[in-house]
């Protein structure tokens, strides 16, 4: 029993080990983008350091299970690399430096609720509205949104620029920069469900998940490198030394995309892509509380309600979704009880069919015993 408990806490263990993976890098990823490091060349340096840290994995692990490459899965896997790689991570990042860590952290917990939408769409969750598992995942992510918006909106820069803006007084430059990184963050993070919902598409045809992140990050890697360079032409922004620079692209690289990458890869087999987005909303949670107790940045009250809500909401989903799985696991289990008994019925009747086989053989053996015999 014990056994039994460890192993189905296994999948929610790896996946808030994940969300502190990535709050630790929002934290420190902030630091050298406020330092000057171009957007362009992390991303290029982190998508190198997952490649490099990944792909001897891959080629020990999966040399001998790997499936075959077909030109669907290889345009799948560079869409993969432009949505994750390219597009999520360098929105994020412009958002990351005109922002906050919360404040981003905030905006990307609309995750969950577009990976639903656009599972449901392509018909990789199942609608039921009478069921009420599938009722809990829908309240969950309206939720979580309502609490992201509480987070976002109270005590933001945001609001003074909007309420300029309707009496028509001067704007702020920090509320700008604050609508500007919202469009940025919002976009990045339709990129990432969409990425979420590809990957667990092309699992299901190319099934070497840690492969799979292998390709993806060294076709980021490509894909980003290229784009830094057309956006980045001046090759002394490409420098870089042992220093936070290196530590934060190496730290990005091997914990956010390869590791992370990897394990949503699993988690998205096991369970699910909802399943696996669900857990987003932890990152700002996590920010919050690292940032009130090592920076000593102020906590308020809209933003410990709106984490309340968010926890709220991510449980909700979490419950519908074990209800999801309970459900298939019982199906399943019917469905071999039910095979069990027709090959029961099938398995009683044929002994007897060759017993009658052995008796007319004896019987022919004894007969031409007695031919001899005569």
């Amino acid at each position: 029993m014990v056994l039994k408990m460890s192993e189905s806490a296994k999948p929610y263990f790896a996946m808030v080990c994940l969300q502190f993976g990535y709050a630790g890098m929002n934290l420190v990823t902030k630091v050298v983008l406020d330092g000057g490091m171009s957007h362009f060349v992390l991303v290029a340096y982190r998508n190198a350091f997952a490649t490099a840290a990944i792909a001897p994995f891959a080629l020990l692990s999966e040399r001998k299970v790997r499936p075959k490459m077909t030109f669907p899965i290889f345009m799948q896997i560079f869409v993969l690399a432009l949505l994750g790689p390219v597009i999520d991570q360098n929105l994020y990042y412009a958002g990351l430096r005109l922002t906050s860590p919360t404040f981003a952290g905030a905006v990307t917990c609309i995750v969950p609720a577009l990976t639903f939408i656009i599972s449901v769409i392509f018909r990789m969750e199942k609608v039921e509205l009478r069921k009420v598992r599938f009722q809990a995942k829908v309240v969950g992510t309206l939720v979580i949104v309502v609490g992201a918006m509480l987070m976002i909106l109270f005590k933001s820069p945001l609001i003074n620029f909007l309420r300029s803006h309707l009496i028509r007084e001067a704007s702020s430059s920090a509320g700008e920069d604050y609508l500007k990184a919202t469009v940025f963050l919002l976009i990045a993070s339709f990129s990432w469900a969409s990425f979420f919902v590809l990957q667990a598409a092309t699992l299901n045809r190319y099934s070497s998940h840690l492969s799979l992140s292998t390709m993806v990050c060294f076709m980021g890697t490509l894909q980003s490198t290229a784009l830094g360079f057309v956006m980045e032409p001046n090759l002394s922004a490409w420098n870089i030394a042992f220093d936070m620079n290196f530590l934060a692209s190496a730290y990005a690289g091997i914990m956010s995309s390869s590791i992370a990458y990897y394990v949503q890869g699993m988690m998205t087999k096991q369970k699910s892509v909802v399943f696996v987005t669900s857990f987003n909303p932890l990152i700002v949670i996590i920010v919050s509380i690292i940032s009130f107790l090592i920076l000593g940045q102020r906590l308020y009250l809209g933003g410990v309600l709106g984490m309340v809500i968010l926890m709220v909401g991510v449980c909700a989903i979490l419950w519908g979704k074990e209800a999801d799985q309970e459900e298939n696991s019982e199906d399943k289990f019917v469905e071999v009880i039910k095979c069990c008994k027709d090959c029961g019925n099938n398995s009683l009747s044929m002994p007897r069919i060759d017993e009658e086989v052995d008796v007319e053989m004896q019987s022919t053996k004894k007969d031409k015993m007695g031919v001899d015999l005569f």
